[in-house]
């Protein structure tokens, strides 16, 4: 079997550029100074939002876990902390945890 043989069964676009697709982890920087560039790469972005947003009194706890793991956990905290997010877990922090965390710093 020839090399153009072998490869006559292969489409031409079988290739699909997964920075194109926005796949996790495979972020071009693009250098055009997109504050939220970060959230390409997010685990929420992924999942369903309202384990970052629970109810009143809602368990936190999967959505921290989620965030653990997460390689932009830092980029999300900076932009909740910047922003005075009030609602919601971001960097693997609730807003009371936020709170807490800037009268340390502040």
């Amino acid at each position: 079997m020839t090399q153009s043989e072998y490869r006559s069964g292969v489409p031409e676009d079988w290739f699909i550029d997964p920075v194109r697709l926005g796949v996790p982890g495979v972020r071009k920087e693009t250098g055009d100074g997109d504050p939220l560039s970060w959230q390409s790469d997010s685990l929420c972005a992924q999942t369903d939002p309202e384990a970052f947003f629970p109810e009143k009194g809602g368990s936190t706890r999967d959505a921290k876990k989620i965030c653990a793991s997460c390689e932009v956990r830092t980029e999300c905290l900076q932009y909740a902390l910047a922003n005075d997010e009030r609602f919601g877990i971001w960097g693997g922090l609730s807003e009371r945890e936020r709170r807490k965390l800037r009268k340390r710093v502040g």
